[in-house]
């Protein structure tokens, strides 16, 4: 499998977003071995400097998804530096808890900027690159596409509507050629995943073995990997996420009916406790929560 990777992706043009830290800049240093051409955005200069020099010194832009202008001029750059493009990979998102009720709405509005409109921004303005047979599309999205825990509506809206925005792409490109794949990720052992989990609340409401055991990053970075290089409709990581996403009904059913003890006790302090999201996110006005 590894030489067949290797000749899959040897040459190919890819579009890495959020490629800063985490799987972003994980998944971007394993393409390049592969034999990539990686071109990087992100908000971080650098660390983007950073992983660029370990992708052979890849192009990369500082560049805020939510700025369609910026993103459209930094893309292309990048696409005109590669030659062209083959593949982007939606992946710059945020998140931070929030009550639905009593919770600041800032950081639901702050949540579907990055994750929802800064994923369409990516994938209108790349997708002008990818009508071609060897086109990719790529949104790095989550479980909780499919179902919903406490503290994670935000980002549970956003994982889900990304889907579709994933689905709809798909729909409309596939008589170009191009393919649309969505990336269904587990908690995966990252900076952002321990973020989200570090508030008084979280450690309140946490319910052990449901959904919450954490996977290496490298088991999001191979599933991701395999996908791109064969272009897949569903990636799943770890590959229990799969079997959730095809039992979304029955799965959040459970979620539903869940024992409760502690959510009173959550909920409070998540109404009073500053929201932080797991991405520094700069030039926008911080929740008051």
């Amino acid at each position: 499998m590894a030489r067949q990777l290797d000749e899959l992706l040897a040459g190919r043009r890819v579009l890495v977003t959020g490629a800063a830290r985490g799987i972003g800049a994980a998944l971007a240093t394993r393409l390049h071995r592969r034999g990539a051409r990686v071109a990087l955005l992100g908000l971080d200069p650098e660390l983007l400097e950073q992983v660029a020099v370990t992708c052979g010194r890849a192009p990369w832009r500082h560049c805020d998804v939510r700025d369609p202008d910026a993103l459209e001029s930094a893309v292309g750059e990048l696409v005109d530096g590669l030659g062209g493009l083959d593949v982007v990979v939606a992946n710059a998102g945020v998140g931070a808890q929030l009550p639905m009720v009593g919770g600041d709405p800032e950081v639901m509005r702050q949540t579907v900027e990055v994750n929802l409109m800064g994923t369409y921004h990516t994938l209108r303005i790349a997708g002008e690159h990818l009508g071609h047979s060897n086109g990719y599309a790529l949104v790095v999205a989550s479980g909780a596409a499919g179902v919903s825990l406490p503290l994670l509506g935000a980002y549970s809206a956003t994982s889900a509507a990304t889907e579709a925005l994933a689905n709809t792409l798909r729909v409309e490109m596939r008589h170009l050629g191009t393919r649309v794949g969505v990336g269904y990720l587990g908690e995966i052992d990252t900076e952002m995943v321990s973020i989200g989990f570090d508030s008084a609340a979280a450690d309140k409401i946490r319910w052990s073995g449901m959904f919450t055991s954490l996977s290496p990053t490298e088991t999001a970075v191979a599933a991701l990997e395999k996908g791109i290089a064969l272009r897949r409709r569903r990636i799943y990581a770890p590959a229990w996420v799969g079997g959730v996403m095809h039992l979304r009904a029955p799965a959040q059913r459970i979620v539903d009916l869940r024992p409760q003890p502690t959510m009173a006790a959550a909920l409070a302090i998540a109404r009073t406790e500053r929201a932080r999201f797991t991405t520094t996110l700069t030039g926008r006005k911080e929740p008051t929560s």
